[in-house]
């Protein structure tokens, strides 16, 4: 027997096991016969008794391999490590991301399609629909990914410049093109982008940053900073507070809303929510902490007639402001 056969015939237990995963459900179970023709297409020359045997291995092994009896029946894969509703989940939350490119989301799918078996994959294709989709340009996002991870885990800072772009769709740097040196505590991902949560040691405080908007990104010697203002941060109610990772002043502001917005509010501030009930039975009051920003105002606007904040007074002044300079505007 030849050093390949040699090889082949050692690895036959993994061939019938990828086998099985990529090619059997339930309703396309793989006949013994079947087995022996593929394995013997890869040089592996095996009897019907062997068969049998190595399945009894791999059972034994964990691999969730049953049998159908019956004219038609065979042996299939009768469990994976994801079903294929959860593989869907997945796919379409490449689909929408607006932080990696087309062709990046392509290539993730195609990867997430491999975790099923070939008749699941091709419903998964049929329903992939990526192009003309808002992503972004920037083709960099699993490195900078990488290199914030690996500040993470090593304890220490990240260098980077932070671009956006002007009027005619070029980048520019702030900071003067200057590098900012930030200690990275965890990645978030809110109103489809991702963000990375670090302390600014110059400025003292928490701040974020988009991942897609950052250049030249690398892990430096120099530990992280900032552990104790981390410490005080609840992760889930600062992503309800700062809206569309917008910072601003937090305040506490009493809203009140007609009853039809409650799955809104809720969808916004949480299921943790405290709601009060008017005795009108058709509004109710929630009292939050936000970070008021333009967003802030932005979603408030956009429930005319149905929401208003009944404090602060100042909020109430500006949301005046803005509503008599729109009038203004469309006179």
């Amino acid at each position: 027997m030849g050093r390949e056969k040699m090889i082949n015939q050692k690895l036959k237990l993994l061939y019938i096991r990828d086998y099985l995963h990529d090619n059997s459900d339930e309703e396309h179970p793989v006949s013994v016969a079947k087995l022996i023709s593929y394995l013997e297409s890869n040089n592996i020359f095996v009897e019907r008794k062997t068969i049998y045997d190595d399945i009894a291995k791999l059972r034994l092994y964990g691999e969730d391999i049953e049998l159908r009896r019956g004219k038609y029946g065979g042996y299939f894969c009768a469990s994976r490590d994801f079903d294929l509703p959860e593989i869907k989940m997945l796919v379409d939350s490449v689909q929408v991301s607006k932080f990696i490119t087309e062709k990046q989301s392509m290539d993730l799918i195609k990867k997430l399609e491999h975790l099923a078996n070939k008749f699941d994959a091709d419903k998964l294709h049929r329903q992939v629909v990526v192009q003309n989709r808002v992503k972004t340009g920037q083709t960099n996002i699993f490195s900078n990914i990488d290199h914030i991870s690996h500040a993470i885990n090593t304890d220490c800072t990240v260098r980077f410049k932070y671009f956006y772009y002007n009027l005619q769709k070029k980048i520019e740097y702030r900071n003067n093109e200057n590098f900012y040196e930030i200690s990275p505590f965890c990645l978030l991902w809110d109103n489809e982008h991702y963000y990375m949560l670090g302390f600014d040691a110059d400025a003292g405080k928490m701040k974020h940053y988009r991942v897609d908007r950052m250049k030249s990104v690398s892990a430096t010697d120099n530990q992280r900073r900032g552990k104790e203002e981390f410490a005080k941060i609840d992760i889930s109610s600062y992503q309800k507070r700062v809206f569309n990772m917008y910072h601003g002043e937090e305040k506490t502001v009493e809203i009140r809303f007609s009853k039809g917005l409650i799955n809104v509010v809720l969808d916004r501030f949480g299921k943790d929510t405290m709601i009060i009930p008017e005795k009108d039975g058709e509004h109710f009051m929630i009292c939050v902490k936000v970070d008021v920003s333009d967003q802030f105002y932005s979603w408030l606007l956009g429930f005319p007639g149905e929401c208003e904040v009944i404090s602060p007074k100042e909020i109430r002044d500006d949301l005046r402001n803005i509503g008599e300079t729109i009038v203004k505007q469309y006179q």
